[in-house]
């Protein structure tokens, strides 16, 4: 079992409104083909005096500040406070965690964004679980199918995970910094706290509190 990969050791639930969605389960990625019947179920939930539901299967906190230009399909649920800027495209299954920013050009499908989580120009997420108050800096994306079309596997060493997944994209630990440009391999698995250099090519699982600057150049973060 891959301990340091697991949700609990990833992910902070109470930083999510999907809190349910992750109980039972160990890896975040177990979550993926539930995204959809999850949020249609947990819609019909919410306090009308919160949300608005402008379409079916569709949520949007009244807090939230969401662009005319923005494309939200459901099933879908933005979250309070949450930022939705200009021409951002969600394209159903997605949950848009408090505070989070989803910005111009961002393309999400099929994800889960924690609480605080910043997307904010040019970004595509799917089949990825973002923890909280993790961020991707500009142009930086999730990979999301191999080139093989082969179902993913996680690796992380010698170890390894068949998912049972064609679509995979990424997840990234509470507090995790993607650098501009990059590229998140399907199947990748980012630890806490951990930092990705610009345009770099991620696969595999990174350790938690990290700095990642390529693939044989993986080094620990020195705390004051």
């Amino acid at each position: 079992m891959m301990k340091d990969f697991t949700i609990a050791n990833l992910l902070d639930l109470n930083e999510t409104i999907a809190k349910e969605l992750f109980e039972g389960k160990t890896y975040p990625w177990e979550v993926l083909p539930e995204i959809g019947d999850f949020i249609v179920k947990l819609g019909k939930t919410l306090n009308p005096e919160e949300y608005d539901h402008p379409t079916e299967d569709v949520w949007i906190a009244k807090s939230a500040d969401v662009a005319p230009t923005a494309s939200i399909h459901g099933p879908a649920i933005i979250g309070k406070n949450a930022e939705v800027r200009h021409c951002a495209f969600i394209r159903g299954k997605v949950i848009v965690g408090e505070g989070a920013v989803v910005g111009n050009s961002t393309e999400l499908k099929n994800a889960v964004l924690f609480n605080k989580v910043q997307v904010p120009h040019y970004n595509y997420v799917g089949d990825a679980v973002l923890g909280f108050k993790s961020h991707m800096g500009a142009g930086s994306i999730c990979s999301n199918v191999k080139s093989d079309k082969k179902l993913v596997v996680v690796k992380d060493k010698e170890e390894k995970i068949e998912t049972g997944l064609k679509k995979f994209g990424a997840m990234l630990g509470d507090h995790v910094e993607v650098g501009c440009g990059s590229v998140l391999n399907p199947g990748t698995v980012i630890g806490r706290d951990t930092n990705i250099y610009p345009l770099s090519s991620v696969r595999g699982c990174i350790p938690a509190g990290s700095i990642y600057k390529n693939a044989g150049e993986i080094v620990k973060k020195v705390t004051d």
